[in-house]
């Protein structure tokens, strides 16, 4: 993972600096605090909170999936930020305490993503590593998690990290294969498993481009899986527009690359699929990220995160305004009935503004009702999920809030989302949570 490349949120995370106009573009000046060391253990008792109304074991955990930094000194005898090995992150219930464990992977130094796999043999977890880029899947036996790698390839560019991954059956064969997109070729593939290995088929690859999403679906109902991905050009701090759009690939109808979504001069870093309105039809939602203005420290939001709204036939120019949040990013959107009334709600995790419950109106192309969740919550990834951990029919929120060292547990209490936190890290050392998955308890390593 390139420092250069994530310079600015790391000053971010480690001064705290994270002002609601405050942009990519703009590190504040302020002296950066001094981590923690590499290997600092983690906490075994994950937090001191009031103990939750939820069972005292829980069947499934959190992984998280990490990068992190560490200090050296540099020839000029002053402390410089490097990269550490990749890390998981495991975050689980047992015995009344939330607790942790921790792996690391010296042969890549981020995590991208981590999330549970089966291609036919039983559940593994499946890591995206970067630079090197590998896709590895993870066995838990006596000796701790033993690796399988899938896919290695160095693409040839100033990075090579494998990005994002989603699992469908895209052949359409009954087995499950993986969308895969990377930094910075700009490659769209599919990964498949074929009983004494896995077949790769690039669908895609363009000079000097990042490829930050992939969801996958079917948003047109006639039972053949789409990729969705979002090309951008390559990150940029120095406040100049970023081009970008979101593209479709159909393997199964051939793979050709279709412009779905026209941002114009602004881009998008998050995508997600889902039928939200309950029509019985999945829709497209894009999360267009701000446009910021001025200089120094008159940085201003010219424009605030949109998200768009597209079904099957919504032209790529046309998609519809469903909210608008008033903050330069918003990288994690999910799906699930928050409130237990039958009906789909989003939330949407920003940057510095917090986490936001939107709730479609009974026309879902006119403007959702919006509530803020959580002022005081915040990342530059900000990542959060809902899943249903402790399997009782109702979801819960969980969420990373990397400016706050601490994962919190957000739950319906009837009249509003209830947060508990969970998870205070126990040092200091800057770390980016790309993303957290649901685990089941078997897969999870313990000390």
């Amino acid at each position: 993972m390139s420092t250069r490349c994530y310079a600015l949120a790391l000053m971010f995370l480690i001064t705290g600096a994270l002002a609601a106009c405050g942009a990519e573009e703009a590190p504040p000046k302020a002296v950066p605090e001094k981590p923690a060391a590499a290997k600092a253990p983690a906490a075994k008792a994950a937090a001191t909170a009031a103990k939750p109304s939820t069972a005292d074991t829980l069947p499934n955990g959190i992984v998280l999936a990490l990068a992190q930094f560490v200090t050296e000194k540099g020839d000029d005898g002053k402390d410089k930020f490097i990269p550490g090995p990749a890390r998981l992150e495991f975050l689980y219930r047992e015995g009344g305490e939330w607790k942790t464990s921790e792996f690391e992977d010296p042969e890549s130094n981020v995590f991208h993503k981590a999330m549970v796999y089966d291609a036919g043999d039983g559940p593994r977890l499946l890591t995206l590593g970067g630079t090197r880029a590998l896709l590895k899947t993870w066995e838990l036996t006596d000796s701790g998690l033993v690796p399988t790698v899938l896919w290695e390839k160095d693409f040839g560019g100033k990075f090579s990290r494998m990005r994002d991954a989603e699992i469908a059956d895209i052949k359409g064969d009954g087995t499950a294969s993986l969308a895969v997109a990377t930094h910075d070729k700009g490659v769209v593939a599919v990964v498949h498993p074929t009983g004494d290995g896995y077949e790769i088929v690039q669908l895609d690859e363009k000079e000097n481009i990042f490829v930050h999403e992939i969801e996958v679906g079917d948003l047109n109902g006639d039972g053949v899986v789409e990729i969705y991905a979002t090309p951008s050009e390559p990150n940029r701090l120095d406040g100049t527009p970023q081009k970008g759009e979101v593209v479709r690939y159909v393997p199964g109808a051939g793979g050709q690359r279709t412009v779905v979504a026209d941002l114009g001069e602004r881009h998008a870093k998050e995508i997600l699929v889902a039928d939200i309105d309950g029509d019985g039809s999945q829709e497209l939602y894009v999360s267009v990220e701000g446009e910021i203005e001025g200089e120094g420290g008159a940085k201003r939001i010219k424009s605030p995160v949109q998200i768009l709204r597209y079904e099957a036939d919504t032209p790529a120019d046309q998609g519809v305004v469903i909210a608008e949040i008033k903050d330069s990013l918003s990288r994690f959107l999910t799906v699930g009935d928050v409130d237990g009334d039958g009906k789909n709600e989003m939330i949407a995790a920003a940057f510095s503004s917090g986490l936001w419950l939107l709730r479609p109106t009974d026309d879902p192309n006119a403007k959702w009702k919006a509530q803020r969740v959580d002022r005081d919550s915040a990342g530059f990834e900000h990542a959060a999920i809902l899943t249903d951990l402790d399997e009782d029919g109702t979801v819960e929120l969980y969420v990373a809030s990397d400016r706050h060292k601490e994962v919190s547990r957000y739950v319906w209490d009837g009249e509003r989302m209830k947060r508990e936190v969970i998870y205070k890290r126990p040092d200091d050392r800057p770390i980016f949570t790309w993303n957290l998955m649901p685990v089941p308890m078997e897969l999870i390593p313990k000390d």
